[in-house]
């Protein structure tokens, strides 16, 4: 086993030409109805691996080969319509697995088989992959406009000292990973969306190429043409559309994530349940539902009962969360540590007695206004600003303050806190 694996280790570009020429061959050459099962039960399994892993994955970026691999998959499952055509056209037969679904799908009535697969390449081509493929076009039309910005912001980190040179690599290459990623996406996605017109057209084409070959080669009845390979068509657009639609959804998945870094799953549970309001609002919502006449109480009542279990653990998490020490408390303490009083900061705001009383219960929302003002020249100068700490001054007046950078005081002025400044539209003061 060990041997088995490191040989498909060292050669797993090797396995990867293999399988890309080995469709190619099944476009051109026949192959038997059982070898087609085992590829279409492949092509499911194939996409609810991708579905999975657009799940599991944290970031877009760490599943960067999506676009080359729905590539693969799109030729994939045309080659598995084209070897099914040449089955169903040729010998009336293709496989098992085609025949078991177009007999369950269709149930009898051959239209609502064919609604049925209509359907599904309606949501498939409408829905899902349009989209996708918006999203796609905007995020990497955003991604490219966006790198010069990036690009300057960790020049000036690096600058500035706060991050090393093999950390500027790291961000500048993954922001290259970002951009060809997005990039790549805006192009593949066009695969998904020619796929599903392609179904159509292969779907007329069996229906319309059974009835010649049925009824003028092998003198075989309209009616029982019409059933033969109308069964046969349906199941094969269904065995192909179904694993196309789910590789769709992993597609949309993947180009509308967020900034997050943790897993989707994870992530949409945690936001769901940060309000717990909304799931009582929920739970009662349903209760009252059940009242109507004409209601089905157990359905109702199961799913109040879930919103009622996610209110109640979201609202332990919530009281868990206040009951430990905010971070404004925090900092508060470390502003009484004696030896934060020598620590000599880039920028010193110092500030007299009756500006600090001014200030009072809203110095919290003036720091906020000052790093929000940093990250913003930050953003669009690529210049980080340093921090700023204000603390009170028992030697300065008490409308006074002082400026220092690094100890040195740099600027000094006075604020009447109870007064107006009133400014003449020309400039002129006097």
């Amino acid at each position: 086993m060990e041997t088995l694996r490191t040989f498909f280790g060292r050669n797993a570009d090797l396995a990867l030409i293999s399988l890309v020429l080995g469709v190619l061959l099944v476009l051109f050459a026949p192959i038997p109805s059982g070898l087609l099962d085992f590829l279409i039960l492949t092509n499911f399994g194939f996409a609810l691996l991708i579905l999975l892993v657009t799940f599991y994955a944290p970031r877009p970026v760490d599943f960067s080969t999506f676009p080359a691999i729905l590539l693969i998959a799109t030729l994939f499952r045309l080659a598995l319509n084209v070897s099914a055509t040449r089955l169903i056209l040729s010998e009336g037969d293709a496989g098992r697995v085609i025949g078991a679904v177009g007999s369950y799908v269709v149930a009898g009535n051959y239209v609502i088989g064919l609604i049925v697969f209509l359907i599904l390449v309606v949501v498939q081509y409408v829905v899902v992959t349009n989209g996708a493929q918006r999203v796609s076009e905007v995020a990497a039309r955003f991604t490219l406009d966006s790198m010069p910005g990036q690009q300057m912001s960790i020049d000036a980190d690096l600058n500035m000292g706060f991050i090393d040179q093999d950390e500027a690599k790291r961000r500048r290459k993954t922001l290259e990973r970002e951009a060809a990623f997005y990039g790549a996406m805006d192009g593949a996605s066009k695969f998904v969306k020619g796929d599903a017109i392609a179904g159509i057209i292969i779907m007329l084409i069996n229906i319309i190429g059974g009835l010649v070959i049925g009824v003028l080669q092998m003198g075989l009845p309209w009616g029982d043409a019409l059933r033969q390979y109308t069964l046969l068509t349906i199941g094969d657009g269904i065995v192909t559309q179904v694993p196309a639609l789910v590789v769709s959804v992993g597609t949309g998945l993947i180009v509308t994530r967020s900034g997050s870094d943790s897993m989707l799953g994870a992530e949409v549970f945690r936001q769901i349940t940060a309000y717990p309001r909304t799931l009582a609002l929920v739970c009662v919502s349903l209760l009252g539902l059940c009242m109507l006449p004409g209601i089905p109480v157990a359905p109702a009542l199961a799913i109040a009962s879930t919103a009622g279990l996610m209110f109640y653990f979201s609202l332990r998490r919530a009281k868990a969360q206040a009951e430990q020490p905010a971070e404004g408390e925090a900092a508060d303490a470390a502003a009484d540590d004696p030896y934060a009083a020598t620590q000599v900061e880039p920028v010193d705001m110092t500030l007299g007695s009756g500006l600090a009383k001014a200030i009072g219960g809203e110095r919290d929302a003036l720091l906020e206004r000052v790093s929000t003002f940093r990250k913003q020249y930050a953003t669009e100068m690529g210049f980080v600003l340093p921090k700023v700490r204000f603390q009170d001054g028992a030697g300065l007046g008490a409308d006074q303050y002082e400026i220092a950078v690094y100890g040195d005081a740099v600027a000094t002025g006075a604020l009447m806190p109870d007064r107006l400044l009133a400014i003449h539209p020309s400039g002129n003061t006097k």
